[in-house]
């Protein structure tokens, strides 16, 4: 029996503070840094520059990355869980997430310990960028900003500057 795909949001302090969502899709985990992270305001727009595929290992590593060094730096597992594809065609025929990608618009449900509910990226055609954006469903909350209200590790329960502080 074939088990749920996961999802990882990692928590990473490198040249600028953001929020790797990371989907897996045939194998890998597909990644996008959110700068802002995510919201559970439907109205909010979110920016999503896409970033390298990701071994299914590295969704649970948190540490810091010693170094100067691309991507160097504190890194937590804010979220995770496993997702849903509900990407579908016109005629409402599935569309796989590796299509949906490479089509520009990807729908999924995620069922995470801090985030659920509905989402969607969408590519917005200027220099390859994406919105991530909350889906309206039971899960929206607008007067909520989760990155603010859970900012600690799901793993290791540090906050990101908890973590930093390790490498000394």
């Amino acid at each position: 029996m074939p088990t749920a795909p996961i999802f990882v949001v990692q928590l990473h302090d490198a040249r600028r503070l953001h929020y790797d969502v990371r989907l897996e899709v045939d194998g890998v985990l597909k990644s996008w840094a959110v700068p802002r992270g995510p919201s559970l305001d439907p109205t909010v727009k979110r920016l999503a520059v896409p970033t390298g595929d990701h071994s299914i290992e590295y969704a649970e590593y948190e540490g810091v990355i010693a170094g100067s060094v691309y991507g160097s730096g504190a890194v937590i597992v804010w979220d995770a869980g496993v997702y849903q594809n509900q990407t579908s065609d016109k005629r409402g025929k599935p569309v796989s997430p590796a299509d949906a990608i490479e089509g520009g618009h990807f729908r999924f449900r995620l069922q995470g310990v801090k985030l659920s509910g509905s989402w969607a990226f969408t590519r917005t055609g200027r220099d390859g960028d994406w919105l991530l954006v909350k889906v309206r469903d039971d899960a929206a909350n607008p007067s909520l900003d989760l990155t603010s209200a859970e900012p600690q590790s799901i793993l290791s329960g540090l906050t990101i500057e908890e973590m930093a502080a390790t490498k000394d």
